[in-house]
């Protein structure tokens, strides 16, 4: 079995894969292909993907029984003791602080949380 997921790719790039593999979902593709076809779908996919990204996965002998590849996406695979996980990277840029007045009083009024939550 294998999967190949793409996100934001050309539509003829869709077109191509399901001559192929059978689209389930828009950007969805499963099949059972060769491993040589599977080979040479990812190349292609890799080579007219434009400003998208891709995910593949497929069926192979180790613990997990599958392993997967991605190609310009922002996670990615890092093996773990024989064991493949996706690697999600931590934001770099910390949360905007948000300014307090001057006076020390924190918060909205009274009357503004009422006029806020009433609609007024």
């Amino acid at each position: 079995m294998t999967v190949i997921v793409l996100a934001n790719c050309p539509a003829g790039l869709r077109g191509f894969l399901t001559r192929w593999l059978l689209e389930i979902s828009p950007g969805v593709f499963i099949g059972s292909p060769t491993a040589r076809v599977r080979d040479i779908l990812w190349e292609e996919v890799r080579r007219y993907r434009g400003q998208g990204r891709a995910l593949l996965a497929y069926q192979t002998d180790n613990e997990q029984g599958f392993t997967f590849a991605t190609h310009e996406h922002a996670w990615h695979p890092t093996d773990h003791e024989g064991v493949t996980l996706l690697h999600r990277p931590s934001p770099h840029t910390p949360a905007p602080s948000i300014p307090q007045p001057e006076s020390g009083h924190q918060g909205w009024s009274k009357a503004a949380k009422r006029r806020r939550f009433r609609g007024t």
